[in-house]
């Protein structure tokens, strides 16, 4: 019985690392040129970031080699800020797309980058290990037309339910 509880413990865990079906991140990832501020355009709903707007999320690579992780957004219903504080690192040992991230203690989720401007990274689509979550990022507050249109395809195209996007409002007046 013990080794069936041991078993599936670590299936529970190491199931929220995976990468969901036909995703594939990208190879390279130069950590340190995705630091830094990136605001979040779209989503789809999950009870983390509910009623929120003015979402972003900072990175910042620390000399243990983990990814600190600040995510925050403007909570509309409180007339308030809310952020979390996280840790990200590589799932194995190259480089690539695909971390583990965790805002409560031992448990990580996945964070799987699928497409990325690599030239200046200035845009990422996101997902994790499934596809409930979905995440169009960029390092300014709005995207081209043109840019939006790409993410929908090529979201729709893997199989996303992009019909429940939801589309980010950045409002400067909400500073801090």
């Amino acid at each position: 019985m013990h080794r069936i509880m041991t078993f599936v413990c670590i299936l529970f865990i190491t199931g929220c690392t995976g990468i969901a079906e036909g995703i594939k991140p990208v190879p390279e990832l130069d950590i340190e040129k995705y630091q830094g501020k990136w605001y979040e355009i779209a989503r789809l709903d999950h009870r983390f970031e509910r009623g929120m707007s003015s979402v972003t999320a900072n990175y910042t690579l620390k000399p243990d080699g983990y990814v600190e992780v600040i995510n925050r957004g403007y909570v509309n219903e409180e007339n308030n800020w809310k952020q979390a504080i996280g840790k990200a690192k590589f799932v194995g040992d190259k480089p690539n797309g695909h971390l583990k991230v965790s805002f409560f203690g031992p448990f990580y989720g996945s964070y799987v980058i699928f497409e990325l401007d690599k030239e200046n990274y200035q845009y990422a689509y996101v997902t994790s290990y499934n596809k409930d979550y979905l995440w169009l990022l960029s390092r300014t507050p709005f995207v081209s037309e043109q840019r939006l249109t790409h993410f929908i395809a090529t979201a729709t195209r893997y199989g996303f339910d992009t019909d429940a996007l939801i589309f980010m409002t950045h409002n400067d007046t909400k500073t801090p």
